[in-house]
């Protein structure tokens, strides 16, 4: 027979260890962390990331061999126990290329789209909330940087820098790839601009920073995290079309010059098509990982598409 709990009245008396134990104490996920894990297309996509940010976190650990390596004796190997990825005309093992690359292609993406991001949003929330001249004045620049095609500009600007290393590609893709955030972000700070907390904000007299770091982007969080994983992803892939036109760094391993390396090689035409292949299906995969985070941050972000996905 269960044991009855006291009773005041009509109410229950619970025991203070019980309450403790089902009570709040328990440590809860921040909200959007919580919606983002219950979005199935976020979940895809932190997978997909956080795989490959964690090989390139362990790449020195479990690459077999430096990436540049020459070893005559194991040429054009295709994949096997000994050369998982296989090897390279010259003997180089490719899947330290791939796992080593990681680190190089992920750090060069994030820097570029968190340099791109910043600027996206300094200057689209800044003119959206100054107006006048400044605002014309920024609109002027976006304008030029989204009628000027991005990738013609980045193959001129690359072929005449001597030094291609990684913090020129950085500034080079941060600095081309700003203007179509920028102007997504001005549109939802305009439209911010005017509500009730932000002229509430004004008549107490906030200084403009406030109002504008305070206010209006604590509400653009979901935009501007969406802006930069699209901006990473497209980083992603335009510094692997410029390495593998030859306008990257020779001297170190990325994806992208790996694929430089197997095309320049001609691989393909000598049936090897391991060298394509697998540095390929690491862009492919940490790119699909960032649209499916990109669709998912959408979705919790905009209630509109979260009831649809609901419905359905």
């Amino acid at each position: 027979m269960s044991q009855l709990q006291p009773t005041v009245g009509d109410v229950e008396i619970v025991p203070l260890s019980v309450a403790a134990a089902s009570g709040p104490s328990r440590r809860r996920l921040p909200g959007w962390l919580s919606l983002l894990l219950a979005n199935p297309k976020s979940r895809v996509g932190l997978g997909l990331v956080g795989f490959m940010v964690i090989v390139a976190l362990i790449s020195p650990l479990i690459s077999v061999s430096h990436p540049t390596d020459f070893n005559l004796l194991a040429a054009r190997q295709a994949p096997s126990w000994h050369h998982l990825f296989g090897t390279t005309d010259q003997g180089s093992d490719i899947f330290s290329q791939v796992v080593l690359g990681a680190r190089r292609s992920l750090i060069l993406g994030a820097a570029s789209a968190l340099l791109a991001t910043v600027l996206a949003t300094v200057l689209g929330i800044l003119a959206a909330y100054s107006g006048g001249i400044i605002d014309e004045v920024v609109n002027f620049l976006t304008n030029v940087f989204l009628v000027i095609p991005t990738i013609p500009l980045l193959i001129v600007i690359s072929s005449y820098l001597k030094a291609r290393g990684m913090t020129t590609m950085i500034l080079v893709l941060g600095l081309t790839l700003w203007s179509f955030e920028a102007r997504i972000l001005r549109g939802q700070a305009l439209s911010l601009k005017n509500r009730d907390f932000v002229q509430a904000a004004k008549v107490a007299g906030e200084s403009t920073w406030r109002i504008v770091f305070g206010e209006l982007m604590p509400n653009m969080i979901s935009r501007i995290a969406a802006a930069f994983v699209l901006v990473f992803y497209v980083a992603l892939l335009v510094d692997a079309g410029l390495e593998f036109l030859g306008l990257g760094d020779n001297t170190h391993v990325s994806w992208g010059m790996t694929l430089y390396w197997a095309q320049t090689n001609s691989a393909v035409l000598q049936g090897e098509w391991w060298p394509f292949f697998f540095p390929g299906l690491a862009l492919v995969l940490t790119v699909v990982g960032l649209v499916f985070l990109l669709a998912g941050i959408d979705e919790v972000s905009n209630p509109r598409l979260r009831n649809l996905r609901r419905s359905k």
